[in-house]
C-alpha cells in the first residue's frame, strides 16, 4: 500500500471518528444508551431485540436502528410491531454501518421518546469492528451452530466489546460445541468482556441481558 493511500485511509477513518463523536455527544444531550449490536448472519441479533422489547417495555422505551446491505425493512417493520420506533438503513452494498449512516438514523427518531438505542449493524465478523458509531456500548451476539472457533478466527470485533451474548443455548446438547474452549477465546481478545448466555427460542438467559441493559440505562439518566 503506497503512502497516498494510507493517508486517504487515515482521512476517513479521522471524519468517521469526527461523526461519532457528534453522534455521542448527541445521545448524551438525550441521556439515551446506545449499543452497537453485531454479529454474523443468522446469530439472532433480531430475535435478541424483539425478547427485550417484550421485556423491557415500557419501563425503558427503545428505539431501534437497523443496518442492511439491501433496501428491505423486513426487521425494522418486526420492531415496529412490536411498538418501538425503528429505522432502517440500506448501506447501498457496504458490510458496516459508519458514523454518517448512523446520524442519519438518529435524524429520524423520536429521540425525546427513546431511553434505550439499539444498533443492528450488518451481519458481518470483520468490517463493523473498524467503524466507531458513537455508541456507549460494543455487544457481538455468537451462536451454538457457529462453532467454538470463532474468537480465534475473527479476534478484532471481539477485543473492543462489552459484552457477549452466546444465543442459542438450547441446542447445546445437539451440537458439538466446547464452551471453555469458546469462552477461552474470548478472554484472549478481551479479559473485561462480560459473557451472558441466552436462548432466544426459550427465554433462557435474557433477563440477565435486560438486566444489565436496564443497569447502563439508568446510569444515563442518572
Amino acid at each position: 500500500m503506497t503512502t497516498s493511500k494510507v493517508q486517504i485511509i487515515e482521512k476517513i477513518f479521522n471524519a468517521n471518528d469526527q461523526l461519532a463523536a457528534n453522534n455521542r455527544q448527541l445521545l448524551d444531550d438525550k441521556k439515551i444508551f446506545a449499543i452497537n449490536m453485531m454479529a454474523s448472519p443468522g446469530a439472532g441479533k433480531t430475535s435478541l431485540i424483539l425478547k427485550t422489547i417484550q421485556l423491557l417495555a415500557p419501563r425503558v422505551r427503545i428505539g431501534v436502528i437497523e443496518g442492511d446491505t439491501a433496501p428491505v425493512t423486513i426487521d425494522a417493520d418486526k420492531v415496529i410491531a412490536a411498538g418501538m420506533p425503528a429505522v432502517q438503513i440500506n448501506t447501498g452494498g457496504d458490510c458496516h454501518l459508519d458514523a454518517a449512516m448512523m446520524r442519519d438514523g438518529i435524524a429520524q427518531l423520536p429521540l425525546d421518546d427513546i431511553d434505550l438505542l439499539i444498533v443492528e449493524n450488518v451481519g458481518n465478523l470483520i468490517c463493523p469492528a473498524g467503524f466507531n458509531l458513537g455508541t456507549h456500548s460494543n455487544v457481538v451476539i455468537a451462536s451454538v451452530p457457529e462453532g467454538d472457533d470463532k474468537p480465534y478466527k475473527y479476534p478484532n470485533i471481539y477485543r473492543g466489546i462489552d459484552v457477549l451474548i452466546l444465543n442459542k443455548m438450547d441446542l447445546i446438547p445437539y451440537i458439538d460445541f466446547r464452551q471453555d474452549y469458546f469462552s477461552q477465546g474470548i478472554r484472549i481478545q478481551n479479559p473485561k468482556a462480560e459473557i451472558i448466555q441466552v436462548s432466544c427460542r426459550t427465554g433462557e438467559g435474557v433477563q440477565s441481558w435486560c438486566d444489565w441493559l436496564s443497569a447502563k440505562v439508568n446510569q444515563v439518566k442518572g
